[in-house]
């Protein structure tokens, strides 16, 4: 199964898929991890990425839970996946991939992208990333202003796993 955690910036997509797939023994992988320098430094500088930038890395991404899913391997990925066709086009129509959405209002975003310490997301992007948002209607929402144990455990449960 890949279970995949999607918000904006300071959602908490790596903190919690972190957490889950630690719980479940299971692969974590972080989208941005996956990102060209090229689009990193654009984020750096507070350059929203547009959809010529974000083929690449989206072509990677389906590479690779197509893989994941051929091997079978169970993994939680954290990728932001903020418009519908980069969800379709990561293969969310398959029943072994499970979408899980971060929902947070824009004053919590802000408070945790302030506080981050060396990530490359510039706090800037947070307005182009809620205005290129098109909410998931078939996900798992989570408040992300509960804990992050209790967000893990919740989503278990509702998971089944």
């Amino acid at each position: 199964m890949i279970i995949i955690i999607m918000g904006v910036s300071g959602s908490g997509k790596t903190t919690i898929g972190q957490l889950l797939a630690d719980s479940l023994n299971w692969k974590f992988q972080d989208a941005d991890e996956l990102h060209s320098i090229d689009n990193i430094e654009k984020m750096r500088l507070g350059i929203p990425l547009n959809d010529t930038d974000r083929k690449p890395w989206l072509k990677d991404l389906q590479t690779a839970i197509a893989l994941w899913l051929q091997e079978n391997e169970n993994v939680v990925l954290a990728c932001s996946a903020l418009k519908a066709n980069y969800r379709q086009y990561l293969g969310l129509d398959n029943k072994n991939i499970k979408l899980v959405y971060l929902q947070g209002s824009i004053d919590v975003l802000q408070q945790r992208l302030m506080g981050r310490k060396n990530h490359f997301m510039s706090e800037k992007l947070l307005n182009s990333q809620l205005d290129a948002l098109e909410e998931p209607k078939n996900a798992i929402c989570i408040d992300i202003s509960e804990p992050p144990q209790l967000i893990v455990q919740n989503l278990k449960q509702t998971l089944g796993i």
